[in-house]
C-alpha cells in the first residue's frame, strides 16, 4: 500500500468519527423527555399584634467652658439617669451606651473692616452621651420619659415599639402568604385547564411595618401620676412576609 492511499484512508475515517461524535448530542436531545411547564406566584401576607416591648433613646447634652467641665456636668446628670431606670425595674441587659461625643465649639468671627479674617476660635465643648433602653413594661412608658427629662435628659427621646417575640407572629404572615399564593396558583391553572404539580422553588421575603396607632389602641397616662406623665399610645405592629412559589404544571 502506498503512502499515498494510507493517508488518504485515515482522512475518510476521521472524517466518518467526527460525523459521529456530531450526530450523537441530537439524538441524545431526541429521546429526552419534554420538560413540564411551571408557574410562578408571589403570595404576600400580614398578621398583627400589639407590642410588648418599647426602645428609647435619651441623650444627656451638657456645655461647658472646658472639656472636663462638660464631661463631669454629663457624667453627674447620666448617673442620676442610670440610677432611676434600674430603680424603675429596668434591667442591666436592657441598658446600653448607644453613641458618646465631646465636640469643641467654635466661634468663627466675621471679617474686619479690613477685610482681614480672625482666627476662629474654641469658646467651650459641648458633650453628648445617648442611653438606650429597652423598656419592657410598657405602662411605666410614659412615666419614664417623665422622669427622664426631670434628670437632665435634653435630646432623643426617640420611641420605637416593638415585640420581644417576632417569630410567632411571622409564622403567622407566612402561612398567610403560602395560602394566598397557593389559592392564586390554583385559580389560574384551574382557568387553564391544567393541574399543579410538585413545587421546584420557593422563596420568601419578610419585613415589619412602623407600628400605626389603632382606633382600638388606648391613649392613656401611664403612670397613676397622670397629669406629668408623657401620653403614649402603643398602636400596633403589622409584620408582612412575602413568598414566591413556583409549581410544574400538570397537562
Amino acid at each position: 500500500m502506498t503512502p499515498a492511499i494510507n493517508i488518504r484512508r485515515r482522512m475518510i475515517f476521521a472524517a466518518a468519527l467526527a460525523a459521529t461524535m456530531l450526530t450523537v448530542p441530537a439524538l441524545a436531545d431526541e429521546t429526552r423527555p419534554p420538560q413540564p411547564g411551571v408557574i410562578s406566584v408571589v403570595g404576600e401576607g400580614s398578621a398583627s399584634i400589639a407590642p410588648d416591648m418599647a426602645v428609647v433613646s435619651l441623650t444627656v447634652l451638657r456645655e461647658a467652658e472646658t472639656a472636663r467641665q462638660a464631661l463631669d456636668a454629663n457624667n453627674e446628670a447620666m448617673a442620676q439617669v442610670l440610677t432611676a431606670m434600674k430603680e424603675e425595674g429596668i434591667a442591666e441587659r436592657d441598658l446600653q451606651t448607644g453613641a458618646f461625643s465631646i465636640q469643641p465649639r467654635w466661634f468663627y468671627p466675621p471679617n474686619r473692616n479690613d477685610g482681614q479674617a480672625e482666627e476662629p476660635r474654641i469658646t467651650g465643648y459641648t458633650v453628648n452621651n445617648t442611653l438606650t433602653l429597652r423598656i419592657r413594661d410598657l405602662s411605666r412608658l410614659g412615666a419614664i420619659l417623665d422622669t427622664s427629662v426631670t434628670l437632665g435628659v435634653n435630646q432623643g427621646g426617640d420611641v420605637a415599639f416593638t415585640n420581644d417575640d417576632q417569630d410567632t407572629v411571622r409564622d403567622a404572615a407566612r402561612l398567610d402568604a403560602i395560602a394566598k399564593a397557593k389559592a392564586k396558583a390554583t385559580a389560574m391553572t384551574e382557568a387553564l385547564g391544567v393541574g399543579l404539580g410538585r413545587i421546584s422553588q420557593i422563596s420568601e421575603n419578610s419585613y415589619a411595618t412602623p407600628p400605626m396607632p389603632m382606633a382600638r389602641a388606648e391613649m392613656a397616662m401611664m403612670s397613676a401620676k397622670s397629669d406629668s406623665s408623657v401620653p403614649v399610645a402603643s398602636g400596633e405592629n403589622e409584620y408582612r412576609v412575602s413568598v414566591s412559589i413556583t409549581w410544574e404544571i400538570i397537562q
